[in-house]
């Protein structure tokens, strides 16, 4: 039996290939015959670059940066070759992470995105010819002015000071100058996102996206004029316009900026299945294993268990869902899935729950679980002639043998 485990990170626990290890221990336990693939995975926002990088053995490079908040980081992204080309996975929550900083009303003041426009430049100072860049889980909602700062472009207020990256400068921001910033060209910029938010408005970045990063009432309401602002300043300088384009407002405006440079978007997910050749890998598998920290039906926008689920189907296997949580209905999720587990063998408080040890041991023994029950079924359908291989005739092991 073949069975291909692409398992996204259960944050704040596991990361992918933690969750993904865990549950090849839980097969081999029911199978020791299985081939198992553990496939680290990711939709484009964290743990992208460790995807990425595990699947075309790509190299991390540090860059001296800063967080959101200006404090000094040793920021990392990856490098890697594929088809002769080079490309570059910058990760926005590893740098500019909205879990780096305390979330308060003094935040969206001051969170900017200039570190990650560090580790943009000295991208494009090594020559790559594609930078990819994550927008997940961003502290920020400056609308890219950051990057556009570690550009060399200026930023002026009102009274035409300049603002620097010691704040968000779209909080004070009035005009913006590019006659020195450095040209972008000869680099392909691949937006990775599946947030489709305009940069401002009812549904923009900061009425939906900001309250989550210390905004109050009065602070969306600055933030979205400012934005709106910020994107007529973007057209007349960059001449592109940024302001109704779908994605835009992914982390906080970042989006509009890095489009105004002459990025494009793509689905995370999409991308990162084209690049670890995931639908090749799922050819002649019997089960796949998918799933996230909280499996429900937003889980079927873009996230790693629909898209793993797709291609899985496509290649005609048994798809079957993990989760630490598992919410009912699941809505579109549910005609993607052959079954859907929650892990937890007892009810615990958060803590025990998100402890990395408590969930490999419940990753491991609900896998073993599953793949007993698909060798039983196999077994059934095999007698009555179906025509599955003599491999399922195996009887199931003796549960005392599950991973501990």
């Amino acid at each position: 039996m073949k069975v291909v485990i692409a398992i996204d990170s259960f944050k704040g626990s596991l990361d992918s290939r933690g969750a993904g290890e865990a549950a090849r221990a839980g097969v081999l336990a029911a199978d020791p015959a299985a081939q198992v693939v553990v496939v680290e995975v990711a939709d484009g926002g964290e743990g992208t670059l460790a995807a990425l990088l595990a699947a075309n053995e790509g190299q991390v490079v540090w860059v001296e940066a800063v967080d959101a908040i200006g404090r000094p980081l040793a920021a990392d992204y990856g490098v890697f070759e594929r088809d002769g080309h080079r490309r570059a996975v910058l990760e926005s929550a590893r740098t500019i992470g909205i879990d780096l900083v305390q979330v308060d009303p003094t935040l969206p003041a001051r969170a900017n995105s200039y570190g990650l426009g560090q580790q943009f430049v000295h991208a494009l100072d090594a020559e790559v010819d594609e930078v990819l860049v994550t927008l997940g889980g961003s502290a920020t909602t400056d609308g890219g002015t950051g990057v556009l700062l570690a550009l060399w472009a200026r930023i002026f207020d009102e009274a035409g000071n300049p603002i620097g990256p010691d704040e968000n400068p779209l909080w004070r921001f009035a005009t913006l100058d590019t006659s020195e910033m450095r040209a972008v060209t000869g680099t392909t910029i691949c937006i990775l996102s599946d947030v489709t938010n305009p940069l401002s408005g009812p549904t923009g970045a900061a009425a939906v996206l900001g309250p989550q990063k210390g905004a109050t009432p009065e602070q969306v309401a600055h933030l979205d004029a400012h934005l709106g602002r910020w994107a007529a300043e973007l057209q007349a300088a960059l001449v592109r316009a940024v302001i109704n384009k779908p994605g835009a407002g992914a982390a906080g405006g970042l989006g509009a900026a890095l489009l105004a440079l002459g990025g494009h978007i793509e689905a995370g997910f999409d991308r990162v299945a084209t690049e670890l050749r995931l639908s090749k890998t799922l050819v002649g598998a019997d089960l796949v294993l998918t799933g996230e920290g909280s499996l429900d039906a937003q889980s079927a926008n873009g996230k790693v268990p629909s898209g793993v689920a797709r291609l899985a189907r496509a290649a005609g296997a048994l798809v079957v869902g993990v989760a630490g949580r598992v919410d009912r209905p699941l809505g579109a999720m549910s005609p993607l899935l052959d079954a859907a587990f929650g892990i937890h063998s007892e009810t615990r408080p958060l803590a025990q729950a998100l402890d990395p040890t408590v969930t490999a041991h419940e990753i491991a023994s609900t896998s073993f679980e599953v793949t007993r029950l698909v060798l039983a079924a196999g077994q059934r359908q095999s007698s009555r002639g179906v025509g599955l291989t003599q491999h399922r005739l195996r009887p199931p092991p003796n549960p005392r043998q599950v991973p501990t």
